[in-house]
C-alpha cells in the first residue's frame, strides 16, 4: 500500500517536472522577447503574468478543478507544471521592489495595481468564455 502511494506521488512529481520544464522555457522566451522590445524586464514579466492568468482561466474552464479523475493528469501537467513555472509572481515582486528602490513609486504602484487587475480580469474572462464556448456550465 505504501509503495503504491509512493509510486503515485512519484508519477505526479514527474508529470509536474515535465510541465515545469516546458513552462520555464516558454517564460524565458516570452519575457526576454517582450523585455527586449519594450526596454525593461517589468514589461516581460507583465506579459507573462497576464498571459499565464489567461491560460489558467482557460485551463480551469476546460479541465475543471483537480480531482482523482483522468483530468488530474492534465491539471498536474498544464496548471501545476507548465503554468506553475511559467508565471512569475516572484519576479514581479522583486522588480516592483526595485522600482520603489529607484524612487519610481508611480511606476511601482502602477505595476502592482495593473498586474493584479489585469491578471484577475484575464483569468475571469478566459474562464467564463471557455465555459460558454465549450458548452459547459456558466460561472
Amino acid at each position: 500500500m505504501a509503495g503504491q502511494v509512493l509510486g503515485e506521488y512519484l508519477s505526479h512529481f514527474l508529470i509536474v517536472f515535465a510541465g515545469g520544464a516546458i513552462g520555464g522555457i516558454a517564460r524565458l522566451l516570452i519575457s526576454n522577447n517582450v523585455a527586449a522590445r519594450f526596454g525593461h524586464a517589468a514589461y516581460g514579466t507583465f506579459a507573462v503574468n497576464v498571459s499565464g492568468a489567461t491560460l489558467i482561466g482557460i485551463g480551469a474552464g476546460l479541465i475543471g478543478a483537480p480531482s482523482s479523475s483522468p483530468a488530474n493528469f492534465l491539471w498536474l501537467l498544464l496548471i501545476s507544471g507548465v503554468l506553475g513555472s511559467y508565471t512569475t509572481v516572484s519576479s514581479f515582486s522583486l522588480q516592483t521592489l526595485q522600482l520603489f528602490h529607484d524612487k519610481r513609486t508611480s511606476a511601482a504602484m502602477l505595476n502592482i495595481v495593473g498586474s493584479f487587475m489585469a491578471c484577475i480580469g484575464a483569468a475571469a474572462i478566459a474562464w467564463c468564455l471557455t465555459l460558454i464556448l465549450s458548452g459547459g456550465t456558466q460561472w
